[in-house]
């Protein structure tokens, strides 16, 4: 069974296949962690040890003993204020001013299947082998509860965890932190590894020490963030791609949130996250409740490629629409790099008409088709279509893509709105702003108040109107900028710390309502580009925009941190122009493609500026692309080597381990330079596999033990992928 409570010990046992997570009740009912490793089928209560440490403070349970103290009991949600003086998971102010919180067990229950979350994504149950625990632990001086939520997948090594906080006092109490999962190691000898970057520079892969004192990863721009990812991995110093004991943490959340990693001086580590409490402060009335989002765990004691594939697996199977499941994108051919905003409906065409001559499958109209959009500073908001650039209207074009044998798509961003708009003419009170101050611009547009249900009400209604009678495949959902002059006139003065949680519940409420009505439609999350790139878009949207960089040695970089989560399949990732518009770089169109061959794989250029060879390869790559991507973007990835200077290389093998795709990609030449050689990874050792392109038949254990010689390429930014297939 997954979950399993030891009565003798007061021990709750949660395994999954390959992991075991432990914690029990202790003295006085506190609830503390025991264990987070590779499966035991025992309790390992007999780890805790009680001494008495100096300058400690004791629970008053304690009387004269002093071996029992807060900041060493490795607690399982520990409370704020009562002698655990590290972070903490939850703080409450009370009706007297008082913010101590000290949660003690009261009981639980055990049951099969998965519990269920209002509002907020989740992984869903489907068909997994899932469990379910529910602990309740209560205020030892007030009514105010926590009930601890921990979902058991134990075919995909998952433990996933949230809190729902509930007021059963008389008087109203405020959150000022609400976190989803806590996490304790007995050690201060690991790794972080953490996700930063900026516009087009996201996801970079970033590996330190663990440090004495506290670490954070977190945003508080009103989405997840460029800059960093709500996820994090902590790690054996010596851990490596194929060896060590790794821990993953994901939040299935796209907003303001924070994930601390601290160490105390007892070498002690413990790691809290959940949404950010420096822009939270939740008014509870009595017998209200607040929800906390989810938190994915996982762990790996082979290290950090089995991670990934944990995630993976559990991306894509277990929280993607499952109507998107495996079902690899239309190959897409987007106007954006080739227009920008300005564009008419014969250019369009002419665009749609020489993608389809190259075998492309999908066109995409990008920004510019609305309201008074005839150019950045105008437009948002205004979901009616522009019929002077358009004059067949969006049921008129879509039906003219569909009739070249195209699908059609479209770009829309909901949640902003431009001064110079018809809805902020007739509704100025519906923006984030603070009145009597001028808002701060970003992309010359304002943020719409989501927490307010009027104005989620009038999207979905402005959206569904103009959609609902054309002929649409695919809808591009963008926001493009951070929330600043945080203030909702909807929301009184003390409850105005709700306005970014509340505005991801709007965000969340939007995408379902728009996601329900139009349940044939692939939705692709994108933020700037990769801005808001987490498990809660991909709830609603198989795939996510990767980043408004679309560089290809760029990109190698960007896919490689975004893969320790995130399959390719949800990677946004085309082939753009050269030279190109972020960068002013130059590489080949084979070289484009073999690093978009591990995403959703598309176009932004304008196919009739190619030349008449790059023409030919992008038949062939459109080519291969259908007839691989099942491997490419939907099998098992593979970190080859890390970002080195000189080259990269990374595959994907699939899932019956019958074909795989290799790339290679030399970043820097040099004179006179040896044979490098790769070792590949994930194929069968006793498997013979062809690899055409090289003319060369070799067991799955010469590819991975002895290595493939790379082929010797004198110019930088060159890339070569192989294909291999089990004979």
């Amino acid at each position: 069974m997954g979950i399993v409570f030891n009565e003798e010990k007061k021990v709750f046992l949660l395994n999954t296949k390959n992991t075991s997570y432990q914690f029990r009740i202790a003295e006085f009912g506190f609830l503390e962690h025991l264990y987070y490793g590779r499966k035991v089928n025992e309790s390992v209560d007999y780890l805790p040890v009680r001494l008495r440490h100096g300058f400690e403070a004791n629970p008053y349970e304690m009387k004269k003993d002093r071996s029992l103290c807060l900041d060493l009991l490795e607690q399982e949600y520990p409370g704020f204020g009562v002698s655990d003086f590290k972070t903490s998971a939850c703080s409450v102010i009370h009706a007297d001013g008082s913010n101590c919180i000290d949660f003690r067990y009261v009981s639980h229950r055990i049951y099969d299947g998965k519990y269920t979350m209002k509002e907020m994504p989740s992984l869903r149950q489907k068909d997994g082998d899932w469990m379910t625990l529910e602990v309740v632990l209560r205020d030892v001086a007030t009514k105010v509860e926590v009930t601890l939520l921990y979902g058991v997948l134990e075919s995909c090594d998952v433990i996933t965890r949230h809190a729902i906080i509930q007021n059963m006092e008389d008087t109203t109490i405020f959150l000022n932190a609400a976190h989803s999962t806590c996490l304790t190691f007995p050690t201060d000898r690991m790794d972080q590894i953490d996700f930063y970057g900026s516009w087009g520079h996201e996801r970079n892969a970033q590996r330190t020490a663990v440090r004495h004192g506290k670490s954070v990863v977190d945003s508080i721009r009103g989405i997840s963030s460029h800059y960093y990812n709500p996820t994090i991995v902590l790690c054996d110093q010596d851990a490596t791609e194929t060896a060590g004991n790794c821990y993953g943490t994901a939040l299935v959340y796209s907003g303001n949130f924070a994930i601390t990693v601290e160490v105390n001086d007892f070498k002690q580590t413990r790691m809290v996250a959940g949404i950010h409490p420096d822009t939270f402060l939740w008014q509870l009335q009595p017998g209200e409740s607040f929800t906390t989002p989810e938190a994915v765990m996982s762990f790996s004691s082979e290290g950090l490629t089995r991670l990934s594939h944990n995630y993976h697996d559990v991306v894509r199977h277990f929280l993607v629409p499952e109507k998107f499941e495996d079902q690899r994108c239309p190959v897409l051919l987007n106007n954006w790099e080739a227009t920008m905003i300005d564009f008419d409906e014969e250019q369009l065409i002419q665009i749609a008409q020489s993608g389809k001559a190259l075998g492309v499958e999908m066109f995409v109209m990008d920004d510019g088709w609305f309201g008074r959009r005839t150019n950045e500073f105008r437009g948002l908001g205004d979901w009616q279509c522009n019929l002077e650039k358009l004059p067949s209207g969006i049921a008129g074009l879509s039906k003219k893509i569909h009739d070249l044998g195209l699908k059609f798509g479209i770009w829309i961003e909901p949640e902003m709105v431009s001064e110079d708009s018809k809805l902020y003419e007739e509704h100025p009170e519906w923006c984030i702003k603070i009145p009597g101050r001028n808002p701060t611009w970003q992309r010359y547009q304002l943020i719409l108040d989501y927490s307010r249900d009027e104005v989620v009400e009038a999207m979905f209604q402005q959206i569904y109107d103009e959609f609902k009678d054309a002929q649409i495949d695919y809808i591009k959902w963008d926001m493009n900028r951070s929330m600043t002059d945080r203030y909702s006139t909807a929301l009184e003065s003390n409850r105005q710390g709700e306005l970014c949680h509340r505005y991801v519940l709007g965000f969340y409420k939007l995408m379902d309502k728009l996601t329900t009505a139009f349940s044939d439609v692939r939705f692709e999350g994108c933020c700037g580009g990769g801005g808001r790139f987490d498990l809660g878009v991909l709830y609603y949207a198989p795939q996510i925009w990767c980043s408004d960089d679309t560089d290809a040695i760029e990109r190698i970089g960007i896919q490689h941190g975004t893969s320790f989560f995130y399959p390719p399949c949800t990677m946004g990732s085309h082939v753009s122009v050269c030279p190109n518009q972020q960068t002013g770089r130059s590489v080949s169109i084979d070289t484009r493609a073999s690093v978009a061959y591990y995403g959703t794989f598309g176009y932004e250029l304008d196919p009739d500026e190619l030349s008449e060879e790059e023409k030919e390869a992008v038949k062939k790559q459109i080519e291969y692309y259908k007839k691989y991507a099942d491997v490419s973007a939907f099998g098992e990835y593979y970190r080859l080597t890390d970002l080195g200077e000189e080259f990269v290389a990374f595959m994907s093998v699939a899932r019956d381990k019958s074909k795989a795709v290799f790339t290679f990609v030399q970043l820097k030449t040099s004179a006179n330079k040896g044979i490098i050689y790769v070792k590949l990874q994930g194929l069968e050792e006793d498997k013979t596999y062809e690899i055409p392109e090289l003319g060369l038949e070799l067991s799955g254990a010469c590819l991975m033990y002895a290595g493939l010689p790379m082929p010797v390429m004198k110019s930088d930014y060159t890339a070569k992928t192989f294909t291999l297939l089990q004979k």
